[in-house]
């Protein structure tokens, strides 16, 4: 796989390559594609470097002995963000860094799969960004983002769907869902809103009044 597309602004989304499971080829070029910015998080590094992607930053605590440096030339020019605090994941430390970058956008790949606990974390981390970058965590089944209080967008029939809360949302309203919701209250571990469908091709609208939903549009 060749060096990603040069974008000249920081408008599009940048591209966050953490270590869990891999996505398809085909996934990672349509993201390379229009990446002004790619972001590898720690030991993933090498297997990127094994699919012969171009890298801009290479971001980590490095610990347990990683040398960073060598990859310089490897992957020259290389911005190596070196992040030893323990306060926050590799993930978070990326987002802060494009933040402080003011880019406004990001997507991730290769941060679910693997180990559970990671892929829990990285997915209910993204409502701490709100109102400071918008992510979308992608992989070869699932598309995932946080949801505004009011949210529109054009579906085919029969297109998976699932509203994961953080914790709990309530005030939420739904057209065009087989399973509609009609201010209703959805509570993580409790009741969620997995597995709706979309009832015909249309506009979705969700709205919710209070707290943090996730939207999940599966790939089956």
């Amino acid at each position: 796989m060749s060096s990603h597309h040069i974008v000249r602004d920081d408008q599009e989304p940048a591209l966050i390559i953490a270590n869990g499971a891999a996505c398809s080829k085909e996934l990672m070029g349509q993201l390379l594609e229009w990446s002004p910015l790619v972001i590898v998080l720690d030991n993933a590094i090498e297997r990127v470097m094994e699919l012969g992607i171009k890298v801009d930053v290479l971001l980590g605590d490095f610990d347990n002995g990683f040398d960073a440096e060598k990859y310089k030339e490897l992957q020259y020019p290389l911005e190596i963000v070196h992040t030893p605090s323990q306060d926050k994941t590799d993930l978070e430390k990326a987002l802060d860094y494009l933040i402080d970058r003011k880019i406004p956008a990001a997507n991730v790949i290769w941060a679910t799969g693997k180990r559970a606990d990671h892929t829990i974390t990285n997915i209910t981390n993204i409502v701490r960004y709100r109102n400071l970058i918008k992510v979308v965590i992608l992989d070869d089944h699932s598309k995932v983002f946080l949801l505004p209080k009011k949210f529109e967008k054009w579906y085919p029939e029969n297109t998976p769907l699932s509203l994961i809360p953080i914790g709990k949302v309530s005030g939420i309203k739904t057209q065009n869902l087989k399973y509609e919701l009609n201010n209703e209250e959805l509570t993580l571990g409790y009741r969620t809103g997995s597995s709706n469908v979309t009832l015909k091709d249309g506009i979705v609208l969700i709205e919710h009044k209070e707290g943090d939903l996730l939207m999940m549009e599966c790939f089956d």
